[in-house]
């Protein structure tokens, strides 16, 4: 008997409603974004906010410095656009403007990962994770699911501080429940005493669905959703370390900089270091297909993701 296909959902419409709900209650919450309104899925803001919605047209980097501007006026902005471009062409500003001169400015890199698909690699957003880690003073923070996301925009709004925001495009299953968002801190959506698999944004879920078929192997696998990229949460991987015999990291985006080597940075200081599986995008470029397929394409499945914690419980 097949497993029942659950529901998913794609997580700007949940950034959406809670970015039009927030600004509702505060005047000083504002959107900027790139001639991206309809991708951003801003087009509720615009109509309901119009003198609120500053689009700069294809211009990354000034898109970048009004943002700052704004918050150092008093607003709150969220800077939106697709992530690929909001990181790529406005690293500069985003180092010097927002990190640097601690503007608390929410950058919002939406559909990121391959969520563009057949678009290719000047459209995937595999990279921004790494960039934006190497800049000291910026949060990252990237959502498993729609309620998370909406918690992380709460988050957001009132935490004064630049953070780099990474919303998804592609459609995933709600699995963090009623658990609250709390920046820098890892929640544990499955325990286990086998292994350890810690995933970020769209692996979220297909690590829990690993889990459930690992389980059936006899192999018991903990689930750690690390919403926080920057600050990591340091903790919860060294009792991983201590816990279990083995860690699995899984991205949506490429392993050199991103969340796998920030863990591996963790395990290999350790007294006792594990071995580990970095599971993502080993500084390559993509084929022409859609997300599911280059997600298939890059071992990045459920069946993936257990094959590599089974094999490090069996070794």
């Amino acid at each position: 008997m097949s497993a029942p296909v659950q529901e998913t959902f794609d997580c700007r419409v949940a950034f959406a409603d809670e970015l039009i709900a927030l600004a509702r209650l505060d005047e000083r919450i504002v959107a900027v974004c790139n001639d991206s309104v309809g991708s951003s899925n801003l087009v509720g803001f615009a109509t309901e906010f119009p003198d609120r919605l500053i689009n700069v047209g294809i211009a990354e980097q000034d898109m970048v410095g009004v943002g700052a501007g704004l918050a150092l006026s008093g607003y709150i902005p969220f800077v939106c656009g697709a992530s690929p471009f909001l990181t790529g062409r406005a690293l500069e500003q985003i180092k010097a403007d927002v990190a640097y001169s601690q503007s608390p400015v929410v950058l919002c890199g939406m559909s990121p990962g391959m969520a563009y698909g057949e678009l290719g690699p000047t459209h995937h957003s595999i990279e921004d994770l790494s960039w934006l880690r190497a800049i000291a003073g910026l949060g990252i923070v990237v959502p498993a699911d729609p309620s998370e996301t909406r918690a992380a925009v709460r988050w957001a709004a009132a935490a004064a501080t630049p953070v780099f925001l990474r919303v998804g495009r592609f459609k995933v299953p709600a699995v963090t429940g009623d658990l609250p968002f709390t920046f820098g801190t890892a929640s544990t959506l499955r325990d286990g005493t086998d292994v350890t698999v810690v995933a970020t944004g769209t692996m979220v879920s297909r690590a829990l669905q690993a889990a459930e078929e690992a389980a059936g192997q006899g192999v018991s696998i903990r689930v750690l959703n690390m919403s926080t990229i920057a600050p990591l949460d340091e903790e919860a991987i060294r009792a991983a370390v201590r816990e279990t015999r083995g860690i699995v990291t899984a991205e949506e985006a490429t392993t050199t900089g991103g969340l796998g080597a920030a863990v591996a940075s963790v395990v290999v200081s350790s007294p006792a270091p594990v071995r580990m599986r970095m599971l993502g995008v080993h500084r390559e470029f993509a084929p022409t297909g859609n997300t599911e397929f280059l997600l298939e394409h890059f071992g990045l499945t459920a069946a993936d993701i257990r094959a590599a914690a089974v094999e490090l419980a069996h070794g």
